[in-house]
């Protein structure tokens, strides 16, 4: 079933809330305006307020995302697309999985399979 493309001007979080950025290479390809998120894309989070417990509590904001499942069947210029049902993983500095993104908003226009 084709699920929305995700864009850069996609709504994502990490599991604490901090936002996600998406910086993309593609030039080429839009959905509703917006250049299209592809798996090889850079994707910061910024406002994690994420700690490990411990006396006294050490920070351990997520960082990254990584891409677990992408559109295979979807492609710009030769790259795998991101999707509404893509699954990725939300890093911290040490490259620690900390939780799933979550997929906020995006646009409803385009639709991969």
């Amino acid at each position: 079933m084709p699920s929305p493309l995700l864009n850069t001007s996609s709504s994502l979080q990490c599991p604490h809330g901090g936002t996600v950025q998406i910086v993309t290479s593609n030039s080429k390809v839009k959905a509703d305006g917006a250049f299209t998120a592809q798996s090889t894309d850079t994707f910061t989070i910024a406002g994690c307020p994420f700690q490990i417990p411990a006396t006294p509590p050490i920070p351990s904001p997520c960082m990254t995302v990584q891409w677990i499942v992408t559109n295979m069947r979807t492609k710009a210029v030769s790259t795998p697309m991101l999707i509404q049902s893509s699954s990725g993983l939300c890093l911290s500095a040490a490259q620690i999985p900390q939780g799933p993104v979550s997929i906020v908003q995006t646009q409803n226009k385009v639709s991969g399979m």
